[in-house]
């Protein structure tokens, strides 16, 4: 038993794995809405993540003063998880470095991605993310932090194949406001909000064009938020339309109730959870060579299907096998 080979050794041998990451996203700005998410993220233990916003969430002329605030709270006891990343300022904003110098120099280790939002084009991203690597060296931070970038406008969507293979890459989030906002009235406000969101045509193409970039680059898709913040209903309709009709991984939350909803349409089907269990212990048991399993055919393509999907229950809290938790997990 000592000496079965791992999945992540035996079914992603020189490639990238996929990334692993919850299927929720929190966005809290303020100190006081931070600080709650964190408390809920330790008491669901990690379900999801959070975004600490310094775009959107910080004061006119109070930005230093709120990145360094977010700072404060990366490194404080509440974030137990480091499962929280941050959103700076865009290109054009004149403070998006400063962001950049004092979150990645005060918690540049802890901070678990970089969100960017609002590119126009590629060239923008490349920029940034440069100007992220070379904070990161000249503070001895050795890691690489993940980054997520918002599919926004006309220009990142016309360079998203060229913005999901740039490095750190991890998550493209699609902004449906701004990028309805910049039709100029040729898609209805109406749109903004579900049916509409996944049927006017121009919303469609676009939603399939950005999951389709990510995942020919490994980079996991996300989702915008549902407007309607009392109706958790709603958030699960749209989280799991989003999920099986379009190939989204994840999706924002702006609200804590839609949290659970989003995670409940997101996670994977125990039935098939239980199924690959059972094929991934079959396949270690025989050093990963092919395999029958209820009069099917299984080999390594399967089993990196079956393993990611596993890591995905096992992220968003699903009752694994204890033969499965033993070998995989502990």
């Amino acid at each position: 038993m000592a000496n079965l080979k791992h999945p992540r050794e035996a079914l992603f041998e020189g490639e990238k794995p996929f990334p692993i990451i919850p299927a929720c996203e929190h966005f809290a700005g303020s100190e006081k809405l931070i600080t709650k998410a964190l408390e809920l993220q330790n008491k669901l233990g990690g379900m999801f993540d959070i975004t600490m916003d310094c775009e959107d969430g910080a004061q006119t002329g109070k930005e230093k003063e709120h990145a360094e605030m977010i700072v404060n709270i990366q490194n404080s006891d509440l974030n137990k998880l480091k499962m929280s990343g941050v959103r700076i300022h865009d290109y054009t904003n004149a403070y998006w470095k400063q962001d950049v110098d004092i979150v990645v120099k005060g918690a540049g280790n802890v901070i678990a991605y970089i969100t960017i939002p609002k590119p126009t084009k590629a060239a923008q991203v490349e920029e940034m993310i440069s100007y992220i690597q070379e904070s990161a060296k000249k503070n001895n931070i050795t890691r690489e932090i993940p980054i997520h970038v918002l599919i926004e406008t006309h220009g990142a969507l016309l360079d998203v194949e060229k913005i999901a293979a740039l490095p750190w890459m991890q998550v493209l989030d699609f902004g449906l406001m701004d990028f309805i906002s910049g039709h100029h009235g040729a898609i209805p406000a109406s749109a903004m909000r579900s049916p509409g969101q996944f049927e006017h045509e121009l919303l469609r193409q676009a939603k399939a064009t950005m999951v389709a970039a990510a995942l020919a680059h490994g980079v996991v898709p996300a989702h915008n938020v549902t407007l309607d913040l009392k109706n958790p209903y709603q958030t699960y309709k749209d989280a799991s339309r989003a999920r099986y009709d379009f190939g989204f991984l994840r999706m924002w939350s702006i609200y804590p109730t839609q949290i659970q909803a989003i995670i409940d349409a997101m996670a994977p089907d125990y039935s098939e959870v239980k199924t690959g269990c059972d094929i991934l212990l079959k396949a270690q048991d025989s050093e990963w060579g092919p395999i029958q399993h209820d009069g099917e055919l299984h080999d390594r393509a399967t089993y990196r299907y079956f393993w990611e999907l596993v890591q995905k229950a096992k992220i968003m809290g699903q009752k694994l096998p204890e033969e499965v938790e033993k070998r995989f997990f502990s």
